[in-house]
């Protein structure tokens, strides 16, 4: 019997299709059908829902203070030297209107935009930035040309000069007609030395007239001056690369290097110059009162060093005190 079983074993095995019978209690040869059937394939697993996508953020830049390491102001508020665009262009355009020179007329804002911003802000006592912040802007879009300052000597002559020494600005006039306003610096009144005479440094009040003309650079022993106009002995309006908001001259007045180019045009020997200051009388007109002799009240003032040939005559008559010598 075992012989019997095992050929049977043996025989379905070698046909490779059959399945072999048990051989507890069931007939050799009976397929099994449930050992026939294919193990159920195992149900597919849920396709993962989709990751939700991340929320957005917004990066913050932060500035990580270093120790140790001084970290940079922020810009000052405004437009100034270096800014460029239709607001600078739009701002020289109105300034120019309101007659402050503000050399061309452009989209750059350089020194030229900056001294009439300050000229502007001194003769409306605003704070002497040269900065066109928003209330800077603000008044000058709001002025007109008609609300131009007021002459300090209206019946001055058609053609003059006023030096306003409290805002520190001068003004031009052609045909008795306000037509430039110019950003200046007179004296600092403070005391200096120089070649054995000392004095304090003034601009004084009065009437004066144009006496000399002199073009490009004069060297003196504080400095040199550019394209001078002679007014009150050594006293000049001339060009200087150094124009502040406040008075820093040994006594002329102070303009700007580009406004010096044009100025001895809008001048000529016998035109009316007024210096003028609230607590002092008010010029009176040429012609009215003779003015003051032309006679020297200060030293040369300085402005830079200069390598240009002198005028020694002229200067040294500049430079001789007009007394007795102080101590």
């Amino acid at each position: 019997m075992r012989r019997l079983v095992a050929v049977v074993f043996l025989a379905a095995t070698a046909c490779g299709g059959g399945a072999v019978a048990e051989l507890s209690g069931r007939p050799v040869g009976l397929v099994d059908q449930a050992v026939l059937a294919p193990a159920p394939a195992p149900a597919p697993a849920p396709a993962p829902a989709p990751a939700a996508a991340p929320a957005a953020t917004v990066a913050v830049p932060t500035t990580v203070a270093r120790p140790g390491v001084a970290q940079p102001p922020p810009p000052p508020p405004g437009l100034g030297v270096g800014a460029a665009g239709p607001d600078v262009l739009a701002l020289e355009q109105k300034l120019a209107a309101l007659h402050y020179w503000v050399g061309q007329v452009d989209e750059g804002y350089d020194g030229d935009t900056r001294d009439a911003v300050l000229a502007f802000q001194k003769v409306y006592g605003m704070e002497r930035t040269g900065r066109a912040t928003d209330d800077v802007v603000a008044a000058v879009a709001a002025k007109q040309a008609k609300d131009a300052p007021e002459a300090l000597v209206p019946n001055g002559g058609l053609s003059r000069i006023e030096v306003d020494l409290d805002r520190q600005v001068l003004f031009i006039y052609a045909g008795n007609v306000l037509s430039t306003i110019l950003n200046v610096s007179t004296g600092n009144n403070e005391r200096f030395c120089s070649q054995g005479w000392c004095r304090r440094a003034v601009t004084p009040t009065g009437s004066f007239t144009v006496y000399a003309k002199r073009s490009g650079w004069e060297t003196g022993p504080l400095g040199s001056l550019y394209n001078a106009q002679y007014f009150n002995g050594g006293i000049a309006v001339h060009g200087s690369r150094s124009v502040p908001a406040y008075p820093a001259s040994h006594g002329c007045v102070r303009i700007s290097m580009s406004a010096a180019e044009w100025f001895p045009e809008r001048v000529i020997v016998g035109t009316p110059v007024y210096v003028y200051a609230a607590d002092e009388p008010r010029p009176r007109p040429i012609g009215a009162a003779s003015p003051p002799a032309s006679t020297p009240t200060t030293l040369v003032p300085d402005t830079v060093p200069a390598t240009t040939t002198t005028t020694p005559n002229l200067l040294q008559q500049l430079l001789t005190p007009p007394t007795t010598r102080p101590s």
